[in-house]
């Protein structure tokens, strides 16, 4: 422990201090003392030019120039240095050929690297596998000095240097060459850090002791360079990370140029400041101050990086990415009102043009995901065919995976709604506008539009979900409106809907498509008349296009804000208010931090809360105690936390928080792991894919908004389920599995959210009981107190139910691996006579010729691997199976499988097809008995050979069983299903034993397992495919090796609708044990497995949290990649809300009213001839309305049966007619 801490301070305090220098104590004393001596020359180098000389740009050009001959020199040392170690040194001469030739690398490649050609005599191996091998170079020194020899190495490595390039892919098959490598970045990086720090030196930013100060964090950005601090507090993984070397010299050079740039402005007198809410903002004292405080910041980069409070550069560049997404484009802006002169009565017809495409822009982008695989992916399919036949092909997989096909059709049915319905969307939004209405009716339409979003939304997110909720209020013990499915033991259909569903579903539906855009319209029209004109266009487009884009994707969010902005701005401080429209604006993005800090307090309050908080370790106890005065610190934490969206995590799970860096929704990469389990996840995935946007659409899972998490708890199955992304009828998230069966801290957390509380009578000490249908006083405090909710009890899904059984225990006697033995041979028979290539083996004359010696009287296999005990038709007399006793046995069952077939051979007892029955099921039996090490009557070798058949691994041994390799079908598709059937045929004799002695009913199974199960080894990617592809059952043998066990299980999934119970967890709660999970791990490198951070703690789940990281940080056996769900592939939202506006869908409604109105007029006869006539006639002129046509000759065979004198003449056109 000592020794951990003193490397923490070593390693960690203090290397982030300096910049990356520590004592390392695997060095030597030179190599420290060097290292200490290019820190301090780092640091005292700029320290004594600015105090000896005086500022001039000619002193920056020196303090440059110098340090870009020092790095440069360093790393031509470290580079020589790096190529004599890893080639080698010269031992002794040899004669030896010269060779220069060396193969091109490419940078961007993985383990590139400079070709270096070194004198050497014997090349050891590279270091990495991934670089090419590097032809030694000897010479003989007798005819050549040592000096010339290096002098000719230099020359030849200067000349075979390859060429470095990246290539940056601009369109499908063309990209361009980016020469820029990471060496030079590093070497622009060092000069910049020079010349910008050099440079506010000059300006006079600091004084006194601040001079050596920010000298000192030049040294450390400089340094970093060199040698940049490993593990560094804002590193998200293990090991070393070569992007956080450019983090500390990246912000430097940002913050001095922000600092640069501010100071101009501030004194520049060109620069027109602005009032908002009585702050002005871009005046000269607003931007002077803006600049004081970055240098501040700058000042305090040793402490922020020690603490780890800005991120590494790619990941602080994604979160203002996603933040100017969220907030600017969907959430947020900083713009000016806009202003148009326009009279009280009349609206211009541009602007109304504006409003209608504004709003169709918006709802189009609101259905689009920010992620364009899927879409590309369509594209690529349809304009460059060519680009999918240049895929590098994949192994043929029998069962096709529906998902890409699935998420194509998604796309284009949401690309040809939006192609209908945003032009419609235009118009008429331009109509209204233009009708004056929203001038006409002032000011009791804005009123009434607020009064109603109001109502509204209060009914349709807050009363609704808290009714639906397991525990409404945390007051009743039940919910109200239940689902059918809410009173069953075992869920067997799918979910049902539910009146309260459809009523939720079509108040969202009206909130989205009318109140809100009525709302968002009116302030356009009624505001931009009082907007100047200089920022109007810009100020409309981003506000109206955020807004409505917010009501489209988040509609729940909307109405708290839109009420709070109303009371505020209208009767509270209404001198204040700027307009309507822009108080809405950013009171959207008050709201957003106000929510993130209202859960950061609640996962704080509840996380420390004396009377459950929970000691890992401790640790814990003794920072119990210190968490008191840290109270008010944690407030202005959670403040500064809200504020930039970072998270707020517990110092090693205790009690004592710190504010971590930004991270981006998503928060961590993709991690997958090989267990055999995570199929069963990516199943929950597909299916999950496949119905969550519409269950949440339903209302199935309460309120959710963008990074909400849920846990999906079932008897087997525990995943974390991550929102992502929310839009307009879709919804991006990953999902988290974990352990079957976990740890007994992830049990007890387990225990805690199934476990109900409605039996509960306690209140303080004593037990009174409670009211009917409602919970006791210490319930109802319990769940107030806790940072996570059930959302529902009984959420419906598809998936599969798993059982296994112990093989051990099925096979453990001779009887019943007799019974195994006997299915197996009559499943290579079935499969036999099966087959369609039966006639062609009969007919191979090697395969006749090698099995012809069995038709012999007297033959008989007496191979030590055939048992009396397990074969039955072993023949004890003759000591092994001979063609008499194997026929007696089977031959009644080769007969009848013969007779299933569509054209039967001949199955007499000396027959081609018995002999080859025979010589099939001899061989798999040997084959068995070869994997089971032959004599050893043991269950476990049993086991192993079956075991190792069942994955299809056969050992052919014997030379008498060689001929099956004539045609390798016979394994394939004989033997090799036959064990794998037999085992099914097994598992069924123990609940029907006397079923499949009729050979119709053990056919009849035999082809109904082929046709509905899959029997497969769970390694076979037929497996997992069959599994993504809905399969109704699959069997496999799977071999467990854990602890010291050793065990064989028959594992059975089927198909069946599934019951979880949906826990909403408090998302700052996971983000922030997310955020401490990594700090531990990777900066102050605890790996002890028990630690104290990853003990249970029910009241916020932390063991099944923190073990749902990524890997190696946590421990889920799944981690899915980002997955959309649509609305569209929902059939019960498509049942309340009906099916896209598409034109096919228009199309097949005009058809349908055609033909209803046909049915009730049928004495029109005529007409319906004269309209099919012309429809088959139009219908003909193009090739891609072939299904019209179709649809229409059956519409014209429905209707004109009833006519008595049907005269319709169809001719086909010429294409010109």
């Amino acid at each position: 422990m000592g020794s951990q801490a003193l490397q923490i301070l070593r390693q960690g305090v203090w290397a982030s201090l300096t910049g990356g220098w520590y004592v390392d104590p695997h060095q030597s004393t030179f190599s420290n003392c060097f290292h200490l001596y290019l820190w301090i020359f780092l640091l005292a180098f700029p320290f004594l030019l600015y105090m000896a000389l005086p500022p001039s740009l000619l002193v920056a050009g020196i303090y440059c120039a110098v340090v870009a001959v020092f790095f440069t020199a360093i790393k031509v040392v470290n580079f020589r240095l790096h190529s004599m170690f890893d080639l080698g040194e010269i031992i002794e001469k040899k004669q030896a050929s010269l060779s220069t030739d060396a193969p091109r690398l490419e940078e961007g490649d993985e383990g590139s690297a400079t070709t270096c050609v070194c004198l050497c005599n014997a090349v050891s191996p590279p270091l990495s596998p991934v670089y090419p091998p590097v032809p030694p170079l000897q010479f003989d020194l007798d005819h050549e000095s040592l000096q010339e020899s290096q002098e000719n190495t230099l020359m030849i490595e200067e000349k075979a240097k390859p060429k470095q390039y990246y290539r940056f892919w601009v369109l499908p098959g063309r990209w361009l060459r980016v020469r820029y490598d990471r060496l030079a970045l590093l070497a622009l990086l060092d000069r910049l850090v020079a010349f910008l720090g050099f440079l506010l030196l000059l300006q006079g930013f600091f004084r006194d002791i601040w001079v050596f100060q920010f000298c000192l964090v030049i040294a450390s950005c400089q340094y970093s360079l060199l040698k940049s601090v490993q593990p560094d507090a804002a590193s998200p993984m293990h090991g070393h990370n070569w992007i956080i070397v450019y983090s500390r010299p990246v912000y430097f050079c940002l913050c001095c140029v922000l600092i640069w740039v501010f100071d101009l402005s501030g004194r520049s007198s060109s620069l027109q400041p602005f009032s908002l809410y009585g702050v002005t903002f871009f005046s000269g004292q607003f931007l002077l101050c803006a600049r004081d405080m970055l240098i501040v910041l700058a000042l305090c980069f040793p402490v922020i990086f020690l603490l780890g409070l800005l991120p590494q550069v790619n990941t602080f560049i994604m979160s203002v990415l996603e933040q100017i997404d969220m907030h600017v484009f969907g959430g947020t802006g900083k713009s000016l009102l806009g202003g148009a002169p326009w009279g009280d009565a009349h609206v211009p017809v541009l602007f109304s043009v504006f409003c209608g495409l504004l709003l169709a822009l918006s709802y189009h982008l609101s259905r689009q995901s920010s992620d364009p695989t899927i879409l590309w992916s369509l594209v690529r399919s349809k304009i460059f065919p060519e680009l999918e036949n240049r895929a590098p092909e994949e192994p043929p997989v029998e069962i096709k995976d529906p998902l890409p096909e699935k998420l194509h059709n998604s796309v284009k049915e949401i690309l040809h709604s939006d192609l209908v319905m945003c032009p419609l969307m235009a118009v008429i939004t331009f109509a209204i506008s233009a009708s004056t209405v929203f001038i006409a009716l002032q000011p009791a339409l804005s009123l009434v539009l607020y009064i109603l979003a109001g109502v509204v939304g209060f009914f349709t997110h807050y009363l609704l979900p808290q009714l639906r909720k397991q525990l409404p209020w945390f007051c009743l013990a039940h919910p109200v409106l239940r689902s059918r499915e809410y009173s069953q033991f075992e869920v067997r259909d799918a979910a049902q809907l539910m009146w309260f569903e459809k009523l939720y579903a079509w108040l969202q539906c009206v909130e989205k498509y009318f109140i809100y855009p009525a709302v968002v319209l009116n302030s356009l029209t009624t505001e931009a008349r009082s907007s100047n004109t200089h920022s109007r266009a810009l100020f409309i487009s981003i506000a109206g296009m955020k807004l409505m884009r917010s009501s489209f994707c988040a509609p729940s969010l909307q109405y708290v804000t839109l009420c709070f902005t109303t009371l505020f701005f209208h009767f509270d401080y209404p001198h204040f208010s700027e307009t309507f429209l822009l108080d809405y604006y950013f009171m959207s993005i008050l709201f957003s931090k106000m929510w993130d800090l209202l859960y950061k307090l609640r996962f704080v309050l509840t996380y420390i809360a004396p009377w459950q908080i929970t000691w890992g370790s401790a640790f814990h106890a003794f920072a119990q105690p210190f968490a008191v005065p840290h109270s008010a610190v944690l407030f202005v934490q959670a403040v500064f936390s809200a504020f930039f969206s970072t998270p707020l995590n517990p110092v090693l799970g205790s009690a004592v928080f710190v504010t971590s860096y930004t991270r981006p929704v998503k928060f961590w990469e993709r991690a997958d792991d090989n267990n055999l389990n995570s199929i069963f996840y990516e199943h929950l995935t597909r299916s999950l894919q496949h119905s969550l946007c519409g269950d949440l659409l339903l209302g199935r899972w309460g309120n959710y908004s963008t990074g909400d998490c849920f846990i999906l708890a079932s008897d087997y199955l525990n995943a974390l389920v991550h929102v992502i992304e929310i839009g307009n009828g879709l919804v991006t998230f990953q999902l988290r599995g974990l352990e079957f069966r976990g740890t007994y801290c992830q049990q007890r957390e387990v225990e805690a959210i199934t476990e109900g509380v409605e039996e509960d009578e306690g209140c303080c000490c004593c037990e009174p009981g409670h009211l009917p249908h409602m919970l006791s006083f210490n319930a109802a405090f319990g769940q107030r107190w806790l940072a996570w909710e059930v959302a529902a009890t009984k959420y419906v899904l598809e998936g599969y139910s798993i059982s296994d059984n112990n093989a051990a225990s099925m096979l453990q006697v001779f009887d019943l691996r007799k019974i195994l033995i006997t299915y197996y041979v009559k499943s290579i028979i079935y499969y036999v006579n099966r087959s369609s290539k039966l006639e062609e083996w009969l007919l191979n004359e090697a395969v006749q010729e090698a099995l012809r010696p069995c038709l012999g009287p007297g033959y008989v296999d007496s191979d030590p691997t055939f048992n009396l005990n397990i074969d039955e038709d072993y023949d004890h007399r003759a000591a092994g199976i001979t063609p008499a006793a194997f026929c007696m046995v089977y031959l009644d069952w080769i007969q009848y499988c013969n007779s299933r077939r569509q054209t039967p051979v001949n199955s007499e007892r000396d027959s081609a097809l018995v002999n080859l029955c025979f010589g099939l099921c001899i061989l798999g039996r040997r084959a068995l008995g070869t994997a089971s090490h032959s004599m050893s009557a043991s269950l476990e070798p049993f086991l192993y050979g079956l075991h190792a058949l069942f994955k299809g691994d056969f050992r052919i041994t014997s030379p008498r069983d060689e001929w099956v390799f004539a045609d390798m079908d016979l394994l394939n598709r004989v033997v090799a299903p036959g064990v794998r059937m037999s085992l099914k045929l097994h598992q069924d004799h123990f609940t029907s034993p006397d079923e499949y002695e009729d050979p119709a009913v053990l056919y009849d199974a035999i082809t109904a397992n082929e046709e509905k199960m899959l029997i497969s080894h769970e390694g076979d990617p037929v497996w997992r495919s069959a599994i993504l592809a809905n399969m109704p059952s699959l069997l496999a043998l799977r071999h467990i090796m854990d602890d010291g066990s050793d065990e064989y299980k028959i594992i059975m999934l089927n198909k069946r609708f599934l019951s979880f119970r949906v826990i909403k967890v408090n998302r700052e709660c996971v983000r922030g044990l997310w955020a401490g999970q990594q700090q531990e791990l990777v900066f102050l490198r605890n790996r002890n497995p028990e630690r104290g951070s990853i003990q249970n703690a029910k009241q916020a789940l932390r063991n099944m949290i923190n073990s749902s990281c990524d890997q190696p940080i946590g421990y889920p056996i799944y981690v899915s990649p980002l997955t959309t769900s649509y609305a569209g592939g929902h059939a019960q939202l498509r049942s309340v809300w009906g099916g896209p506006v598409s034109p096919q869908n228009i199309y097949t409604w005009l058809i349908s009213s055609w033909d209803s109105k046909a049915r009730t007029h049928l004495p029109t006869s005529k007409l319906v001839l004269t309209f099919l006539q012309a429809h088959v006639r139009l219908c003909l002129h193009a090739d891609a309305c072939t299904h019209t046509l179709t649809a229409t000759l059956a519409y014209t065979h429905r209707h004109t049966e009833n006519i008595q004198s049907p005269q319709l003449k169809v001719r086909i056109l010429p294409q010109d007619a």
